[in-house]
């Protein structure tokens, strides 16, 4: 029997017995005997997940237990192998390159900028892949520098900034879509805790407004300082939930 995503009128992702699997790589010996995929991996197994309109919800778990792979479904990165997964109502393989309109990712691992020109130029760049030129483009991009508060560092060269400057200027590009719908992947791994601290504040503060975010980390202090809910994931299947106060319960800690 097919899945069936849960109806709720306020439900802005919803997902029913999600799985997805991966093929490791295959190691040389196997590649000799003209084996090319390594053993099948489970990366989700089975999830069910809804996230209402306005929520933070923290995906806490540690490596490897399927938060990317998560995100990035509902990010139209990726197309589940089996279950269903709809965006504001609606499949996700049926937005095509329209999701990114409603749809941020935002990731650690930030490689898309170009290092030797300035933030306002990689911007630039960015938004012209949204559809934007002339007049519509300067402003939206002045607006998204005001927004991560990057105005006195949108002519310097990328490579100048810290870790964490460059962490903003992501936000600044998830923020050129006008997007209803945000996701974090480690939004701070890599900085100092000070400065996550900051960010954390910040994109609760700024960043958001009031719109929808997924974040995924297994930093328990990031879902006690940003998120409004949190699910527990091990093993790509989901195991708990609750508030931010009960993480550490969560954890077994």
């Amino acid at each position: 029997m097919p899945a069936a995503v849960v109806e709720l009128p306020d439900a802005v992702i919803r997902a029913a017995a999600l799985r997805k699997h991966y093929f490791a790589s295959a190691g040389l010996p196997a590649l000799l005997r003209g084996r090319w995929r390594g053993r099948r991996i489970a990366a989700l197994q089975g999830v069910d997940l809804v996230v209402r309109r306005g929520e933070i919800v923290g995906l806490l778990g540690p490596n490897g237990a399927g938060k990317s792979t998560l995100l990035k479904l509902v990010a139209g990165l990726l197309l589940p192998d089996e279950g269903e997964l709809e965006v504001l109502g609606r499949p996700v393989a049926r937005f095509g390159d329209a999701l990114r309109r409603h749809v941020s990712y935002v990731s650690a691992d930030e490689r898309s900028f170009s290092w030797r020109i300035s933030g306002q130029q990689n911007l630039e760049f960015f938004a012209a892949l949204h559809g934007l030129h002339g007049s519509a483009m300067t402003e939206r991009v002045r607006s998204a520098l005001a927004r991560v508060e990057l105005e006195g560092d949108a002519d310097r060269a990328v490579r100048e900034y810290s870790s964490g400057t460059r962490q903003r200027l992501a936000f600044a590009r998830a923020l050129l879509g006008d997007p209803e719908i945000f996701l974090f992947d480690e939004p701070t791994r890599g900085v100092d805790p000070r400065r996550a601290s900051e960010l954390r504040r910040f994109v609760r503060e700024r960043l958001l407004q009031g719109r929808t975010a997924v974040v995924a980390t297994h930093d328990l202090t990031e879902v006690q300082q940003l998120c409004t809910r949190v699910v527990t994931i091990e093993q790509g299947k989901i195991v708990g939930g609750g508030g931010p106060e009960d993480a550490a319960r969560l954890l077994g800690l």
